[in-house]
Formats: C-alpha cells, sequence, structure tokens
C-alpha cells in the first residue's frame, strides 16, 4: 500500500475538477456530476458553491489504470459534501466522482420524502459507474476491476444495497419524524418497495459513515461480501440512531472496520464548513463543544484513503 500511495503522489500534484452531466435514459434522469482526477499542475482555490475546492479546473488527468471512488451523499445534500475526502484521494492517484441525487439533493427534494428515493439511488450510482466507464472523458485511464465507493447516511444505505443488501422498510429501525410526511404514510400503510433494487458487483470497496440502516436482519446482508469500512457517530441523527451502528456490524457476514466517532454527531461527517456556512446552516455545520471537525476530517479521509489503497488493487 505504502508503495502504491509514493508512486501515485510522485505523479500528481493536484486534483484536476471537472463538471459534467451525464445524460437521462430509460433508467432515470440526467446526472449532475464533478469529477475528480490526478492533475500534474500545482494547485489552486476554486471557489463553488458556499465552499472553496484545492486543485484545478479541467487540468488534463495524468497516469493509467487509476482506481475509481464514486460518492453517494445523504439525504438533501450534495456532489460538494465530501469534497476534501475526494481531493485527498485524487491527489494520491484515484479518479473520483460524485453526483446531485435527483430528487434527493439540495436543489430538487421532489423525492426526497417518499420512498422513490430509497429505489432510485442505487440505480443512480450504477448508471454513474456505467458513465465513468464508457462516456466519461477520462473512462481510458480507470481500471474497472478496481472500483471503490464512499457513502454517508442515505448514501451509506445506497451502498449497502450496491454491495447486495436489500432492505426490509417495515422492520427497520428508523424513526419517522413526522407522521405527516409520505414516507411515513407510506410506512403506516405498508406501500414500501418490494421490487429487487440495483446491486453492482463491480464496486470492491466500501466506506460507510452513519449508513442509514435499512437492513434489521443479517439474512438481509447475506450477499454483502466485499470490505467494509464502516464509519459511526456516538450521537447519530437525522433518522441514524446510534445503536444501529452495532446492530448493523453484527448483522454483516463479513466483520467490517469499524470505528465509532467519539463525541461527533452525524453530520460531523460532511466537510468543514466556510464561515458563511456555519451561519446559514449552524445544524448541518456546527459541532459539539471539544470536536474538532477538521482534526477528524483528516483521520477520516487518510483512514479511507489507506482503506481503498488496501483493496483496490
Amino acid at each position: 500500500m505504502a508503495v502504491l500511495l509514493c508512486l501515485f503522489a510522485a505523479m500528481a500534484q493536484a486534483a484536476g475538477i471537472k463538471i459534467v452531466q451525464i445524460p437521462s435514459d430509460t433508467s432515470g434522469p440526467a446526472l449532475k456530476a464533478i469529477i475528480w482526477t490526478p492533475c500534474a499542475d500545482a494547485a489552486q482555490e476554486v471557489p463553488m458553491g458556499p465552499f472553496v475546492l484545492t486543485g484545478r479546473r479541467d487540468c488534463p488527468a495524468v497516469g493509467e489504470q487509476r482506481p475509481l471512488v464514486v460518492i453517494s451523499h445523504g439525504h438533501g445534500g450534495s456532489f460538494l459534501g465530501h469534497h476534501d475526502l475526494a481531493e485527498t484521494l485524487a491527489d494520491a492517484g484515484f479518479i473520483v466522482v460524485a453526483i446531485n441525487h435527483p430528487g434527493d439533493t439540495f436543489s430538487d427534494m421532489s423525492h426526497g420524502v417518499d420512498f422513490s428515493s430509497f429505489v432510485e439511488r442505487p440505480t443512480d450510482i450504477k448508471r454513474l459507474i456505467d458513465y465513468m466507464l464508457g462516456a466519461a472523458p477520462d473512462a481510458a485511464r480507470i481500471d474497472p476491476q478496481q472500483i471503490g465507493f464512499f457513502g454517508f447516511s442515505r448514501g451509506g444505505y445506497t451502498g449497502l444495497v450496491l454491495a447486495g443488501g436489500n432492505p426490509d422498510f417495515l422492520n427497520a429501525n428508523v424513526p419517522c419524524p413526522d407522521p405527516a410526511l409520505p414516507i411515513c404514510q407510506q410506512l403506516r400503510n405498508k406501500d414500501v418497495p418490494t421490487q429487487p433494487l440495483a446491486h453492482d458487483p463491480r464496486i470492491k470497496a466500501f466506506v460507510l459513515a452513519d449508513p442509514l440502516n435499512e437492513f434489521p436482519n443479517p439474512g438481509n446482508l447475506t450477499n454483502v461480501k466485499a470490505p467494509i469500512q464502516l464509519w459511526a457517530s456516538q450521537f447519530g441523527g437525522d433518522g441514524v440512531l446510534p445503536e444501529t451502528m452495532p446492530a448493523l456490524v453484527n448483522a454483516l457476514p463479513q466483520k467490517p472496520e469499524f470505528h465509532l466517532v467519539s463525541g461527533a454527531a452525524h453530520f460531523a461527517f460532511l466537510a468543514p464548513c466556510p464561515a458563511a456556512l456555519q451561519q446559514d446552516a449552524p445544524q448541518l455545520c456546527v459541532d459539539a463543544k471539544g470536536f474538532d471537525r477538521v482534526a477528524f476530517h483528516k483521520q477520516l479521509n487518510e483512514s479511507a484513503r489507506d482503506f481503498f489503497a488496501t483493496h483496490l488493487h
């Protein structure tokens, strides 16, 4: 692993950043994505939305046979929510891509409060991987045998489905925040998805942060065999109960690499917020007294990088 990372680091100086639009098809609507690639130029500050990214816009990618990591954000999130992880991975030689999940992203919540999002999310990622291996600008630089996945919250749920999990929405230990929400009405009426969801065996390793655990029994996860690095906040939040993470560890057929983050609540897994966003969205940005999100993300990003370097080869 150390040799691999040294070779990658010697070739790349910054994260190249591209915004792409993936066309709609019979499986779903158009997807807006951001791609980070290894780049030989020096890094710059790249303002984007409320964040300042570190990299170079439209910098030509370098290297061949690169591993690919796909990122899935949480409920109502965005493809920038884990930009610091993407930059760390691209600097280490990975190609990284994240999307805004249609209907469950900050600018479009049309499916965010019903079960259609839970069906569509794994298909979004499957289509994204198809694009990255086919029509993407740097498809020829990707090794299709080296694909990893990072998911947070609902993105973590998405990863467990892609890995082979089959959710049981009716029996999962997930609270309903408001009985008037469509998703809560669907649960009361037992009107939940029953069709098979999209699995993707092309993904060889998963890093999951506070995944929404819709898998209450070991039988829901029998087919999940890929290596998993699992992160859990001490306090949970946004539908993730702290007790569901140890339950998930025990239900997985292969023991994951488990990290419990002391002092953290759910949104500590989002990238550290700039000052303006801290003021506008304190519920997403402000942590408990004494918790250092910047220091934690250095640990998270480096651990995820090392895990992928170990398992994608």
